[in-house]
């Protein structure tokens, strides 16, 4: 049995965002459903395959995140693991906003 471990503590966070393959340039809207520090995980039922490069732009009451990322786990029909590799520092003021709000819930 394979344990994923995860980097950080994972809140719960639903928000529409929208996640581009940078190879093929593939666009697709869906759903987060939890969110860290680190990495999200994307509600979709056809997941990128692992190691796949990706643009992650989330969409969360007026304000937006993005930041470059890469996919570390998929699994068919059940969505897939997004870690984040580069985040711009203005992204990075916008994602510990978004934590520290989840942490006091």
């Amino acid at each position: 049995m394979h344990l994923e471990r995860h980097r950080a503590r994972r809140y719960s966070f639903h928000a529409s965002m929208e996640l581009t393959d940078l190879q093929s340039e593939t666009l697709i809207r869906e759903q987060t459903s939890d969110l860290s520090l680190f990495g999200c995980h994307v509600d979709t039922r056809n997941p990128l395959p692992p190691e796949t490069k990706v643009r992650i732009n989330i969409f969360h009451r007026s304000e937006n995140f993005e930041a470059l990322g890469k996919v570390i786990y998929a699994r068919q029909n059940a969505g897939m693991g997004i870690l984040f590799t580069r985040i711009e520092p203005n992204d990075q003021l916008v994602l510990d906003k978004w934590i520290a709000e989840l942490r006091h819930q």
